[in-house]
């Protein structure tokens, strides 16, 4: 069964195996844990992630953001990214969500169920009328996975397409 859960300490162990191993940047998804110390991870970054949900101690241009993981029954299989609200560099960019499925769970259906899943969270957490994302060009699975859930290209540039979900009042 496919379920999101935001980060947290009871499956601290698990998180740490998943989001050091996530590479620092695959298709747009960027990851500044990459490789990091168990150490660190347990005494900075779970905490400053947790910390950043709550909107609290964010680095000057940052907005809240929550991390959840995805999970298939007890394996971690991917990891969306809900930001809170947009300011001018994620509206002009990333936007509202981005996410990662790691490669051997790929071509399984898990970005557009993921997605599905965080995109019922992001109705509970974002006021815009319109969810925000980003993909890359030469990534079409992950254009397919946003389609799937009703996207839209909104705008394009050379290396992406800037898509938007709208959400029903």
């Amino acid at each position: 069964m496919l379920y999101l859960k935001k980060t947290n300490w009871e499956d601290a162990e698990k998180e740490y195996e998943y989001i050091t191993a996530l590479p620092e940047d695959e298709s747009g998804f960027t990851n500044n844990y990459f490789g990091i110390s168990k150490e660190e991870f347990m005494n900075k970054v779970l905490p400053e992630l947790i910390d950043y949900s709550e909107g609290i101690g964010l680095p000057e241009g940052y907005v809240p953001e929550t991390d959840f993981f995805l999970w298939d029954d007890d394996q971690i299989v991917g990891l969306f990214r809900i930001r809170h609200f947009l300011n001018d560099f994620l509206r002009d960019g990333a936007g509202h969500i981005g996410y990662g499925i790691k490669k051997e769970y790929r071509g399984r259906g898990f970005a557009t169920e993921g997605l599905r899943l965080a995109i019922e969270k992001a109705k509970e957490i974002i006021s815009e009328d319109e969810i925000y994302m980003s993909v890359h060009k030469d990534n079409p699975a992950s254009l397919r996975a946003q389609e799937k859930n009703g996207a839209y290209i909104h705008h394009e540039d050379e290396a992406e397409y800037y898509t938007r979900i709208r959400l029903q009042a």
